[in-house]
């Protein structure tokens, strides 16, 4: 006969645990739940922020881009000019020019023959 009433009492048993898990359950979820409340608006702001900061770099990305166009294109200009300086310089002095080449050339024989 007892072992009846162990039989009956560890179903109440195992009814009260299931109830017991099914509350801790229940309670876990209104934890998460009240968690992610709290933590929402700050997570809003800190993507609103991340937002921001992402803006901010590629418009300054955007703006150094365009400043090294224009910068390229004033050397390229600076380029042409000592370009058309200097074809002009070798047609207004060109006993100079082969004068100096040959100066270069003696030069350089001599370096590399030093080698």
């Amino acid at each position: 006969m007892e072992a009846g009433k162990f039989t009956q009492g560890s179903g109440d048993g195992g009814r009260v645990l299931a109830r017991s898990v099914d509350q801790a359950e229940s309670g876990a979820h209104h934890a998460v739940d009240r968690v992610t409340d709290a933590v929402r608006p700050a997570m809003d702001r800190m993507a609103s922020g991340a937002h921001v900061a992402i803006d901010k770099i590629a418009g300054a990305a955007g703006n150094a881009a365009e400043t090294i166009g224009e910068k390229g294109e004033q050397l390229k200009n600076v380029q042409v000019k000592a370009m058309e300086h200097s074809r002009g310089y070798v047609r207004d002095h060109p006993l100079a020019m082969l004068g100096a080449a040959v100066a270069v050339g003696f030069v350089l024989s001599r370096l590399i023959s030093l080698r």
